[in-house]
């Protein structure tokens, strides 16, 4: 059986790691590159780094703080943020990313995954997918969760995955930075619709919020970032109390 994954995730917002709450109301969580060191000391299994402001600002992903991390780090590394092309892709992973994630170039050219999957594999191409609860349907969000789109989480998960995405990034707007646990409804429904690996993103407080999104949905892997970041859940903390709840992780 596959071990889950435990992701702390770097949202990035002029050069410095930054959180918020349903994706607004940012504050300073520290340097990036100090959390990514401390992070693989910590035993994450990946980290995830999101240039939040990147499409909304019209710029090109951050390569040199991707460069800086990448040059500390021995774990996957996930970047997204601004990546518009194959191009872009292509100086994300010279910058020394093993994935790129992609959302709002997704939807407005969904060819795009497959193009990048066809240069770099499917293994690269993350779809993310940030979604809102709105009269009782879980629909699509881009430009940082500022821009509602028709698409629906499990439809639209369904297509990247025919397009040659590797993985979803699913993050819940409605959780996001609330602690109150992460969506498991419709985590628990885009994992069982696609073949890929999910990482359920949005919501997490407590530990026992990451044994009920591996217990009760078929997600790969939680990810989080406050919680990390200002130490209230220690990775090696959390590891051991998922494998005393029988769920599998590298410890």
């Amino acid at each position: 059986m596959l071990k889950k994954r435990i992701i702390p995730c770097l949202d990035i917002k002029d050069g410095r790691t930054v959180k918020g709450v349903n994706f607004v109301g940012l504050r300073d969580a520290g340097d990036a590159v100090e959390l990514a060191k401390r992070y693989v000391q910590e035993g994450a299994d990946e980290l995830v780094f999101l240039d939040i402001t990147a499409t909304v600002e019209k710029r090109k992903n951050l390569t040199g703080l991707v460069e800086k991390i990448a040059r500390e780090i021995n774990i996957p590394f996930t970047v997204g943020g601004g990546i518009n092309s194959v191009e872009d892709a292509q100086a994300i992973i010279k910058a020394g990313a093993d994935k790129v994630s992609i959302n709002t170039a997704a939807v407005d050219h969904p060819e795009i995954v497959s193009e990048i999957a066809a240069e770099f594999g499917s293994q690269c191409v993350v779809l993310a997918i940030d979604t809102k609860l709105e009269d009782g349907e879980w629909k699509v969000y881009i430009h940082g969760g500022r821009t509602p789109t028709p698409l629906h989480a499990v439809d639209w998960a369904l297509e990247g995955e025919r397009r040659g995405a590797g993985e979803i990034l699913l993050t819940s707007m409605n959780n996001d930075g609330t602690k109150n646990g992460f969506a498991l409804d419709v985590t628990a429904a885009v994992s069982a619709a696609v073949n890929i690996p999910v990482v359920a993103s949005g919501g997490a407080g407590t530990m026992q919020h990451f044994a009920d999104v591996f217990q009760q949905t078929r997600a790969s892997a939680a990810l989080a970032a406050s919680i990390f970041h200002f130490g209230e859940i220690p990775i090696p903390r959390l590891k051991q109390f998922l494998k005393q709840q029988n769920i599998e992780v590298r410890i």
